[in-house]
């Protein structure tokens, strides 16, 4: 007998196992084709934003922030077609040393404000990781009660590194909330730097959050941060820590009047408050309304929103300029050469800078 014939002849017989199901069940997957959200167009978007639809802006929203050139096109057009139903809201900035409580203080002037009317929306850059350029996001774990206030609307945003691309598309998700009927948005910056620069070019009114009995009071004149405040507000004012913030708020005064005269014609303020006990909070959101109606009085609210549409104009020619630069593939190409010239002292970096934005512009 052949070895095949014996093998034929085994006693182990293996029997056909049974057929494993698919991962995803044919009745799941049917009802996913069914119900998966649809691709919204762009009257959707403007009908859904003009209603005050949270869900359609914040996917507006997110298409601004979206890299996708597929996106950015939408996102634009988006706007333009918002612009008209945009201007009409307080824009207020608001910064501070980290600590210093600003989710805290956000969440208790936001309850106050919303309390008598008022539809708030909160912007919030969040700082991205250098390394995983991620971002934690938690601005609404932080607000817990103002996260869930019909009149309020949170979005927070990672800065991803880049300063002047968040403060752009921060501005125009700002002008996407006003279009959805809020008559208040805040903007938190990620903290006292660089960003505050640029979001103080897109707010009426910029309030610089501080504490008293952390070190030199006086410390915040070394920075121009306080030439840009329209108001401090000295948090964190109860039980033993009253006194010092009182101290702090005569120091900040005197330290104010050293500036010269702002243009607004506003004399800044320094108030004290306590976000978590709700002290005076409501003190605070008096002088972003004084300040209100003085400019708008002595028309600088309006002077000052037209630079800054003239500003963010010429801030996005810059960044589109560079953008279109750097993705150019001629100059991929060249860069890396170039590099190695300027390290190794074949070329002066000005000489570099020179030829690859001759090489540049020759081909336009």
């Amino acid at each position: 007998m052949s070895t095949q014939e014996e093998k034929n002849k085994s006693a182990i017989k293996v029997n056909k196992g049974i057929d494993q199901p698919p991962a995803i069940s044919p009745s799941a997957r049917k009802n996913f084709r069914k119900y998966r959200k649809k691709q919204l167009q762009l009257p959707e978007y403007i009908e859904g934003i003009k209603a005050g639809n949270r869900s359609i802006l914040s996917k507006a929203i997110t298409l601004i922030e979206s890299s996708l050139p597929a996106h950015q096109e939408l996102a634009q057009q988006i706007i333009e077609a918002c612009l008209p139903f945009t201007g009409n809201a307080t824009r207020v900035g608001i910064t501070g040393v980290p600590g210093v409580g600003k989710s805290t203080f956000i969440e208790a002037l936001g309850n106050e404000i919303t309390s008598h009317g008022h539809k708030l929306a909160v912007l919030a850059i969040d700082p991205s990781s250098e390394r995983s350029k991620g971002s934690i996001l938690g601005d609404k774990t932080r607000m817990e009660t103002l996260s869930t206030n019909k009149n309020a609307f949170i979005r927070p945003s990672p800065s991803a590194g880049s300063l002047g691309g968040v403060a752009r598309k921060t501005r125009e998700s700002m002008l996407l909330c006003e279009a959805a009927g809020f008559d208040i948005v805040f903007i938190e910056t990620v903290g006292v730097g660089q960003s505050e620069t640029a979001v103080h070019s897109m707010v009426d009114y910029f309030l610089l959050l501080m504490l008293a009995g952390a070190g030199d009071e006086l410390q915040g004149i070394k920075r121009g941060i306080m030439e840009m405040a329209d108001a401090i507000a000295i948090n964190k004012a109860d039980g033993n820590n009253k006194d010092k913030a009182n101290q702090a708020k005569a120091e900040y005064s005197g330290a104010l009047h050293l500036f010269p005269p702002t243009p607004s014609g506003w004399t800044p303020k320094v108030v004290t408050c306590s976000a978590l006990h709700n002290i005076d909070i409501d003190k605070v959101w008096q002088t972003v309304e004084d300040y209100r109606k003085l400019t708008q009085k002595n028309n600088y609210w309006t002077e000052n929103r037209n630079g800054q549409a003239k500003y963010w104009m010429y801030e996005t020619i810059n960044e589109q300029l560079k953008n279109s630069f750097y993705q150019n593939q001629q100059i991929k190409s060249m860069v890396k050469q170039t590099e190695l010239d300027v390290l190794n002292d074949r070329k002066s970096s000005f000489q570099a800078a020179h030829e690859l934005l001759n090489s540049y512009f020759k081909q336009k």
